[in-house]
This record gives C-alpha cells, structure tokens and sequence, in this order.
C-alpha cells in the first residue's frame, strides 16, 4: 500500500526559475554499519551533503565474524548520534529534511528493526513521510546517484551477504538473471580469513596475502562453470582451500607465510574467474534485451577487491559495454545510496504507510524464486 506523496520543496534558483529540491535523511542499519546521511537533489542533480559510518569491526573482532544481537544493540545505541553528526556536517536541521529513507530488509532483523523504528521516531517528532527502501536497491541503484546512470543497465551486486545479476529496469523494476546459492563471495571471503588466522573483515586481508602468492600452486575448483546459466557457488570453494590447507598442514607439520599467501591468491583467482565468466554471461542475456547505451555496473564491498575489479572491467571492454563502479565508499554499506533510493522512491510517487515493517528477506525480483542460502553476513533475497 503507497500513500500519496508529499510535494518536494520549491526554491528559486538566481536566474528566477523555479527548481525542484529534494533532501532526504537516509538510515542504514541492515548488518554490522551504522550509517547516516543527507542526500540533495536540485533540478536533476545530485548532492551527497553528508555520509556518516560508524563501524562495528572491533565489537565483533574475538567472535571471528558478526553477531547479530550484539549488531543490533550497537545499532540502537548510535544510530541517533550518527543522525546528529550527519546533521552537522550538512549544515541542516530536520526542518529542511523532506523525507526520512530507511533500510528496511533485507538483512539481520535486530539491525533492520532498529533503524526502522529511529526513523518512525523522527518522523512521528517532525511529521516527515517515511520511505522503507530495499537495501539490495540502494546497492543497485548508487550508479544512478554517482553517474547519473540510465534505465536499464546490468548490475551485479557482490558483497558480503549478496551475489546477484540484476538488470536495473526502473527504480522499482529489476529483473534478476542469477545468483549466489549458499555463500556469498565476501562471506566465503571473511570464511577463508578465519581458516588462514587472518583478522576480519577478511576480504582485504586475503587480498594482501594474495598479491604476494602464487595463483597456481593450488588447484581449486571454479564451481558451476560447468552448467548453464548465471547461477553461483563459493561454499565449496570454501571447502577446498579447507582441504588443502589440510594437506599442507599434515605434509609439513604446518603453515609458512608463502604457504598462507598462496592459499590466498589461489582462492581469490577461483572467484574472480567465476565472477567474470558469470558476468560475461549476464552481459549476453542482457545484450539480448536491446539496450541502446548498455552498461555493466558492480557495486558491494567485494567491488573493492582490485583483481575482481580489473578483470570485470577487462570483460565489459572486451564485450564493449560501459563498465561503472561507484567509489568504493559507496562500494560498501553506506546510508547515502539509501538516500538517493528513497529520492526514487519519492519521484516515482511512492512512499510508505505509518505501519512499515522490518524484513528479514525482501528480493528484489520477485516474479523469481528466493535464493538458497542464509548467510552470516545476513539472510539472502
């Protein structure tokens, strides 16, 4: 159910002409960030006014991953002095904030519940709409807020709780070519850090190892190349390096720091030749669809990884499509790209009744069957 929507601001630009404003107030809670921030859009334009993250790294550190309960209380301890501190940096009060957006699912239910209930808060105090904003949404369309993107372009979202191939038909509309079935690549990522004694989050620590290692000295799997579709698997992948780790650990008593820095670079050679051929068959589906401006575009935190990276962008040269990725302090999770979801959301026409609710599972294609798998790093859509 959608209510009418509230009219944007109007101001008078210095030519006389009048131009529509928008400011939003965006809330991210949906896993182990805190996060705030301001997001302006004037006549088209876009304006990231403030982004505020409070990380929960050292809270989870001894538990070798994140822990949901203590996420949650984390969250529901900050999230009012991330909203502040991203009120200060703009320079605003509520008064000028048109619309609060706010995760509202996927992800950990504890998070997502405190979030959710921070902005019915502010809007209950100020009389602001609520807008719920999908969280895999905001990934998927921060290239719209960073390039000014068109519709529809190819998406894939690999982060820590999420793998899929979206293309981005309408801020609303997104049709899903495939996906991850058990672990995401930054889970199995954070998986592998815990099995080498790296700290977390694990994806740049096994990043650095790999730079220094072999790729070829261990022979891991590239799982599901050998069938159709778009479909992905890293648990498995996962289980390999277990098992070599293993060998190398009964044939010599142990674990050399070249041992480690092969293991790593092995590891993240499996998934960035997965994520590239996957990728080179989203691009062909979606090149099928007839696009005249055909854009393949990465966003999550394992977007970061620069080996996954540089051969993502190879393939879209390769297959002559733009390739965009958002900085990589969009890359990760962030409360500007909610933001600029809930300017979508609220240019469409859209926003939410008072009852919204916290969702622990919320596709984004829903025409789709749900993804297999619950990850640590948060339920899969």
């Amino acid at each position: 159910m959608s209510l009418p929507v509230l009219p944007a601001l109007k101001r008078q630009s210095n030519s006389g002409h009048w131009r529509i404003v928008t400011t939003i107030l965006g809330l991210e809670s949906s896993c182990d960030d805190t996060a705030a921030a301001i997001v302006r859009e004037v006549g088209g334009r876009r304006e990231i006014l403030a982004s505020v993250v409070y990380g929960q790294t050292a809270l989870h550190a001894e538990f070798g991953g994140v822990v949901p309960e203590i996420a949650a209380r984390a969250h529901a301890e900050k999230m009012d002095l991330c909203v502040e501190e991203a009120l200060a940096v703009a320079g605003l009060g509520l008064a000028e904030i048109d619309a609060i957006a706010v995760t509202s699912g996927p992800g950990l239910i504890g998070g997502v519940l405190s979030g959710v209930m921070c902005a019915k808060g502010i809007g209950a105090a100020t009389g602001k709409p609520v807008i719920g904003v999908n969280h895999l949404a905001g990934h998927a369309l921060t290239p719209r807020l960073t390039e000014g993107l068109g519709f529809p372009y190819l998406m894939l979202l690999v982060s820590g709780g999420h793998c899929q191939f979206l293309i981005v038909e309408a801020a609303d509309r997104f049709t899903r070519l495939g996906g991850t079935i058990d672990d995401a690549p930054g889970e199995a990522f954070d998986k592998t850090a815990k099995l080498l004694g790296l700290p977390q989050p694990g994806g740049p620590a096994v990043e650095a190892e790999a730079r220094l290692g072999d790729a070829k000295r261990f022979a891991f799997p590239r799982p599901l190349l050998d069938r159709p579709g778009c479909d992905m698997s890293f648990s498995g992948l996962k289980t390999a390096l277990l098992r070599a780790r293993d060998a190398v650990v009964a044939e010599n008593g142990g674990l050399t720091l070249q041992d480690r820095r092969d293991l790593c670079a092995g590891f993240q050679a499996a998934v960035a030749d997965v994520l590239a051929e996957k990728s080179r068959r989203a691009i062909a589906a979606y090149a099928d669809r007839g696009a005249t401006d055909p854009a393949f575009a990465v966003a999550g935190g394992v977007a970061a990884n620069a080996a996954i990276r540089s051969g993502l962008e190879a393939l879209a040269v390769e297959r002559r499509v733009r390739f965009v990725a958002p900085p990589l302090s969009l890359c990760t999770d962030n409360a500007a790209m909610i933001a600029w979801a809930g300017i979508e959301k609220l240019n469409a026409g859209v926003i939410d009744p008072e009852d919204l609710v916290a969702r622990p599972r919320w596709p984004l294609d829903t025409s789709r069957p749900a993804l297999i798998g619950s990850g640590r790093k948060g339920t899969k859509a």
